[in-house]
């Protein structure tokens, strides 16, 4: 797989890659690049972890799986790489930014600017393949990202986790809401957000407040 996990987050999920289950991972994942195109590259899968150490993390956002489109997918839910047209959810929370802060759309879809600050863009699921959403779920991803929930949720206090939709939803219950703020709405794609429930979340402003109020410094959205 060629990658590397920052060694905070080693120090807390190290003990992952010893089980059996995360062995059976890494052999599928190995031959998946090895015989077709999948995303993100190689050394870019750990991303989140590697951008957002397990110390200095301040928010953590859900999502499930990669962008699957050639070009996308850089290691961090939601983010695109500079130059890469924004996908509809993230036109959405954007959108709901400007809506909730007054901040204009940036130029850039690349979130690696939020990780720097604090916020954990963890997919549940790490990898997949062109074009195949969903391809690599239940394979052992799952098991992994939840097991980096826990550690947080254990390991931290005062840290606000975002759910977005029903499966970033079904992790609620790793979390201990009288130690964590846990903010929830349905999906920022299109499908969802115009449904109702999405714009006016006031997420964005919300975890700030949260932070602010317990000596964190807020983040720059």
């Amino acid at each position: 797989m060629n990658v590397k996990i920052e060694k905070s987050w080693l120090d807390h999920v190290g003990g992952e890659f010893e089980k059996p289950y995360f062995a059976e991972l890494a052999a599928f994942v190995r031959s998946e690049y090895a015989s077709t195109t999948c995303y993100p590259p190689g050394n870019l899968i750990f991303n989140a972890f590697n951008l957002c150490p397990f110390d200095k993390v301040k928010v953590v956002i859900i999502g499930q799986d990669p962008y699957h489109e050639p070009g996308q997918a850089h290691g961090l839910s939601f983010s695109v790489n500079d130059g890469v047209a924004f996908p509809p959810s993230l036109v959405n929370i954007f959108k709901e930014i400007q809506l909730d802060l007054g901040k204009p759309v940036p130029a850039s879809g690349n979130l690696t600017r939020w990780a720097e600050q604090g916020v954990l863009l963890l997919n549940a699921t790490l990898t997949v393949r062109a074009r195949q959403a969903a391809s690599h779920q239940r394979r052992g991803w799952e098991r992994f990202t939840d097991a980096a929930i826990s550690a947080l949720n254990a390991g931290r206090e005062h840290l606000v986790f975002i759910l977005w939709g029903g499966y970033a939803r079904s992790k609620a219950p790793l979390i201990d809401t009288s130690r964590h703020l846990v903010l929830q709405s349905v999906h920022p794609s299109p499908l969802s957000a115009n449904r109702g429930g999405w714009f006016g979340n006031h997420h964005f402003s919300r975890a700030n407040e949260y932070l602010a109020a317990n000596g964190v410094e807020p983040v720059e959205w």
